[in-house]
């Protein structure tokens, strides 16, 4: 029987590479996507070794067109392919109105557009054969905008609701869906960006196998929603709960009455 295989984006550091350290274990051959070509090298060097597993490196750099192209083939025409980890991708160096017009081009480009793209790619593709998953990191600034830089944040929330969304379509046709919210993870983003993390307190940051850890728990529990930090559940229900009894009131015919006040003359 052949081995599933999952595309992981980032692997050759942080969550992604703990990603594939993961899925190698549970059995999947993998594709592992970088811009490193000896780190990802090195990484499937190792992972075939000790899990036996079939391990591909493909050095791409998804800002670049025709390399996501060459990814976007791939999904699509792969059949042996169950599973795509979106979790490439660049955090800011500060607060929007410090960050240079172009830096926040490339980390929207990145997190968001080419996300978007890998996303539909395959959800298409799973649900022509009707399984495989997709699993998407978000942040937990997805729900805290206020928090943090309002692009990264908004992009962080644009992954969430794509995900939410997907999967209205996609469950009927047995492909998952998945985003993952982490808070503070200790990877190299932070050294990336230039950000010192001694300003972080230690009890906010949680170790990157940790939350792929809870990640994946959260994965096999067949959460749509997973925040590894978030000890009382009750709380995101509560949220969702209060955002879908919005609904009914968020589209209708005629203003609130507190808005149809004497209009001056």
């Amino acid at each position: 029987m052949p081995r599933p295989t999952a595309i992981v984006t980032g692997a050759s550091s942080g969550i992604g590479a703990i990603y594939a350290e993961r899925l190698a274990a549970r059995g999947y051959d993998l594709i592992l996507i970088g811009r490193d070509m000896a780190r990802l090298r090195s990484a499937a060097n190792l992972l075939t070794g000790t899990y036996a597993t079939s391990t591909t490196p493909l050095p791409l750099d998804l800002s670049i067109r025709a390399d996501l192209e060459l990814l976007l083939k791939r999904i699509r025409e792969d059949k042996e392919i169950e599973l795509l980890v979106n979790s490439a991708g660049v955090g800011p160096s500060g607060g929007v109105l410090d960050s240079d017009d172009e830096v926040l081009e490339r980390m929207l480009h990145l997190n968001v557009s080419v996300l978007h793209a890998l996303s539909v790619a395959a959800a298409k593709a799973f649900s022509q054969k009707g399984s495989g998953a997709i699993i998407n990191i978000a942040s937990v600034v997805a729900l805290m905008p206020e928090r943090f830089n309002g692009s990264y944040s908004a992009g962080k929330a644009f992954v969430l609701s794509l995900t939410q969304a997907l999967d209205v379509e996609l469950r009927q046709k047995g492909v998952r869906v998945q985003a993952v919210l982490p808070g503070f993870t200790r990877t190299e983003i932070f050294e990336r960006a230039g950000l010192d993390t001694t300003v972080i307190p230690s009890g906010m940051m949680m170790d990157a196998g940790d939350m792929v850890d809870a990640a994946l728990a959260g994965f096999d529990a067949g959460e749509l929603v997973t925040i590894p930090s978030l000890r009382n559940e009750n709380l995101w229900k509560a949220f969702d709960a209060a955002r879908h009894e919005l609904g009914p009131h968020l589209s209708l015919d005629r203003p609130a009455p507190r808005y149809l006040g004497t209009v001056p003359q």
